[in-house]
């Protein structure tokens, strides 16, 4: 019994924190989030919080979002997992009598089309199950174009098609397509104090009082009861800093002539809609650009994406040679604002990095490096070819993906360098800001020593890594360009490899 009351408690703590990571954005100039509830009257089931935009947002495709729903699930372990039969079983969502999806066909008899459900979980899909293959790495939205395929219904797509049609008593898949399009699944979702680390984080991004990590309990859970309790639920950003200021959250701040300027850059979409910290007139919005984590048909890297992020980053240098960067966005660009923003640019930048353990502020003095481990470094003859093949692997392994595309398409590569962590991959493999930068310099070392007699050899990049790491390396760019660098297909919608985006020289 005592263990079920913790995990309750557990539980709203963890709905609660989901508010606020939304709520704060409420602060935020110039925000297009204008409305954030906790614990709504409705819709039945996605009702745990309830975020509004004006303008709406963009999200995959072409339609933008007005409001999102969300179902929010904790649990006490993370190993659970699920696939898509559970959205046709009620006990899935703890409930008796209505499923996922039939919650979600009821929810939108009474939201407006413009309107998207999430369902956010601690779990994790299955291993295998096809709806991994539908749940697009770009904003966690279903894919509509892959599950409605044109394919029979004994296709692998089929037959998730047949088991929720039938389960909703649906006559044809465009019945089905109205009520999942806009669904998002974000699975394997932060623990508690992952949460608790990113709030803290907004907070202090927006002028409200954090709270200390030695305390044994956390403030905000309790406060988004009292909002319920006092039926002050429903927050507009005149009655969240209503709020802040009888409850005393509020920090007086100055303006500190040093100051870091947040600025951000984002080519894709995380869970919340805003980026923390960083106003709309100092944002590069490049959403419009791509299409889930693909580049639109009619682009390219080099010719449409490298001269704005060039142009946005070198204004910003203009007002303040001090730069937060905020990079929601490819990897490849990552690369390439450390190459604008090089060593000799006279810029001190820090890195806001997201991950497993919450946002974190990180710089190149930030004394991680001692923490952290070096590469693990293997050179390979492969080829007779000049050129050389870079691959790091950090949070994923690329090497034997790296060497396949190599093989297939590069003729002219001969080596491949792979820098490994000593404990193989990993989400928490790199520290801080100067591990990552120690690991940049080390990459970097080796490649000119390397290729020291023949400074004209092609250097191509393949790496999973965070992008802090790779804005250092951009850093170190003059020493190992010229080079191109690779985004791979993580939603294995489009080319399922890798495909060439900057060219660096």
């Amino acid at each position: 019994m005592a263990d079920a009351v913790m995990a309750r408690w557990h539980g709203d703590n963890y709905q609660a924190r989901i508010f606020w990571e939304n709520a704060f954005n409420l602060l935020l100039p110039h925000s297009c989030v204008v409305e954030v509830t906790f614990e709504a009257n409705g819709p039945k089931a996605f009702d745990d919080v309830v975020v509004k935009y004006d303008p709406p947002v963009a999200r995959s495709g072409s339609e933008r979002v007005s409001a999102e729903y969300h179902q929010v699930k904790w649990h006490v372990q993370t190993g659970g997992r699920f696939g898509y039969k559970d959205f046709i079983h009620p006990d899935f969502i703890g409930a008796k009598s209505f499923s996922l999806l039939e919650r979600l066909q009821q929810a939108r008899r009474t939201t407006p089309a413009s309107a998207h459900f999430a369902f956010l979980t601690t779990y994790r899909i299955k291993d295998g199950d096809p709806l991994a293959k539908l749940i697009s790495g770009h904003d966690k939205t279903l894919l509509i174009e892959r599950l409605f395929d044109g394919t029979t219904d004994k296709s692998r797509m089929g037959k998730i098609r047949k088991c929720w049609r039938e389960h909703l008593k649906l006559t044809n898949d465009d019945e089905l397509k109205a009520i999942v399009r806009g669904l998002r699944v974000l699975d394997g979702h932060r623990t508690l104090e992952e949460l608790r680390s990113e709030i803290n984080f907004r907070a202090q991004s927006v002028g409200v009082l954090t709270c200390n990590a030695a305390d044994s309990d956390f403030r905000y859970d309790e406060l988004a009861r009292q909002l319920k309790v006092r039926q002050l639920n429903t927050l507009n950003r005149e009655a969240f800093l209503q709020f802040c200021h009888d409850e005393g959250l509020l920090v007086e701040r100055g303006v500190e002539p040093d100051s870091f300027l947040p600025i951000a850059i984002r080519s894709f979409l995380g869970p919340a809609a805003d980026i923390v910290g960083a106003t709309p007139e100092h944002t590069l919005l490049l959403t419009d650009d791509f299409r889930h984590r693909y580049l639109q048909d009619d682009l390219e890297w080099q010719r449409d994406i490298r001269p704005k992020v060039e142009t946005f980053l070198r204004a910003a240098v203009r007002k303040c040679t001090r730069l937060r960067l905020i990079l929601d966005a490819h990897a490849s660009i990552a690369f390439l604002a450390g190459a604008v923003l090089n060593l000799k640019s006279g810029v001190q930048t820090e890195l806001v990095q997201k991950g497993r353990v919450g946002t974190r502020t990180w710089r190149a003095d930030d004394e991680s490096a001692a923490r952290g481990t070096r590469f693990e470094i293997v050179d390979d003859e492969i080829g007779k070819g000049r050129n050389i093949a870079v691959a790091i692997s950090v949070s994923q392994p690329t090497t034997a993906q790296a060497q396949a595309y190599v093989t297939e398409r590069l003729p002219n590569v001969g080596k491949l360098i792979s820098f490994d962590m000593p404990t193989g991959p990993g989400q928490q493999n790199v520290v801080g800001g100067e591990h990552a930068a120690a690991l940049a310099e080390q990459v970097s070392n080796h490649v000119r020593e390397v290729r020291v007699n023949d400074l004209d050899a092609i250097v191509h990049i393949f790496a999973a890594c965070p992008n802090s790491l790779l804005f250092f390396l951009g850093q170190y760019h003059q020493a190992i360009a010229p080079c191109i660098v690779y985004e791979f297909d993580f939603d294995r919608q489009a080319h399922k490899t890798y495909q060439p985006s900057f060219i660096i020289d």
